[in-house]
């Protein structure tokens, strides 16, 4: 079985960046705050935590609340994933049936976290919940002509950018791809001998089939950028969208499957893998407009360098970075240090 080779050099839509930058020197340079778009009941089995986290990932935390509160950790949900090298605020819900009182929740032993507010609510928190991020992102020390990030600013205010997933789906310099890759040549050459004896989907394979299943949505959303229609409608279509392939049959207009079908035929061994893996064909927009685009620079005292300060909301499942990448070249220093 061969593997893959997998570049995540995804092409530009606006042109090279005018400038470079540090980015996420330190946790406070990359903040989050996930926004429910809806209030919590107040009454219910679910016990909501807002809880602000630093330097720490979603699924730690929602571990050291199932130890707290003394329940499987299947008993914790949340909305989704922040980043862990960030400053985040998110809510998690644990199912405490029958419980009189809440807990002391304050009293949780969480490093580098802090519980904000806790409420009750009728639901679970489940994933993509939410109605949107919002993102107040800090670059240091640009080097580059101001004018031209200046323009690069109000061209994605106006136009938006590709909508990218971002490189942290797809883990560790694209780990999560070679072992999807090892998953899906194997479901694919089983595909035939499974369809013969079940019906039945195989297992989802979690994180690797969701970073296959992105990769192929940039295969397709990178041809378009580069044929410069990736903002625009073809033919019978809505809105610009790509796949995020799985079972049933596309709901894309002929002229876009066939571009699709294009792009994604030499991959065609994970197209089934995933099609035998209980995912379903969805499509996802290639446009991704931020809302509330606001920048501001900034000087420190006694400082040369100039740094420049981003806010920004995004739909549920976008990636600030595909929004970033466009704006500058990213030196992140933390990665080096690991």
């Amino acid at each position: 079985m061969n593997s893959r080779q997998f570049t995540l050099d995804f092409p530009l839509a606006l042109g090279e960046p005018a400038g470079s930058a540090l980015f996420r020197q330190h946790p406070e340079d990359f903040q989050v705050t996930e926004r429910l778009g809806f209030e919590l009941s107040g009454e219910g089995e679910h016990l909501c935590l807002y809880v602000e986290k630093r330097g720490q990932n979603t699924r730690w935390v929602a571990g050291m609340l199932a130890a707290h509160f003394g329940v499987d950790e299947m008993a914790v949900s949340y909305c989704g994933m922040k980043d862990r090298h960030a400053v985040t605020r998110q809510w998690f819900s644990v199912h405490l049936p029958g419980t009189q009182e809440d807990p002391a929740a304050s009293e949780a032993e969480l490093p580098g976290c802090r519980i904000l507010t806790m409420t009750r609510h009728h639901k679970k928190l489940r994933r993509g919940m939410h109605a949107d991020n919002h993102f107040v992102i800090r670059l240091r020390q640009i080097e580059g002509e101001v004018r031209a990030i200046e323009q690069r600013l109000v061209d994605i205010a106006a136009q938006g950018v590709p909508n990218y997933f971002g490189e942290q789906r797809f883990g560790r310099e694209g780990g999560n791809l070679l072992e999807a890759d090892r998953q899906l040549q194997s479901r694919a050459a089983e595909s035939q001998q499974r369809r013969r004896k079940s019906r039945q989907p195989a297992s989802r394979g979690g994180m690797y089939l969701s970073a296959a299943r992105a990769y192929l949505f940039n295969l397709v959303l990178a041809e378009r950028v580069r044929q410069g229609n990736w903002n625009l409608s073809m033919e019978g279509e809505a809105g610009p969208s790509g796949p995020m392939w799985g079972r049933g049959r596309s709901q894309a207009p002929e002229q876009v499957r066939e571009l699709e079908s294009l792009v994604l035929q030499p991959w065609q061994d994970w197209c089934h893998g995933m099609e035998f893996s209980g995912l379903s064909q969805e499509r996802r927009p290639l446009l991704l407009m931020p809302g509330d685009f606001s920048w501001t620079w900034l000087n420190e005292a006694g400082m040369d360098q100039t740094d420049l300060e981003l806010s920004f909301s995004l739909p549920t499942g976008c990636f600030a970075t595909a929004l970033l990448r466009e704006v500058a070249k990213l030196q992140q220093p933390w990665l080096v240090a690991e």
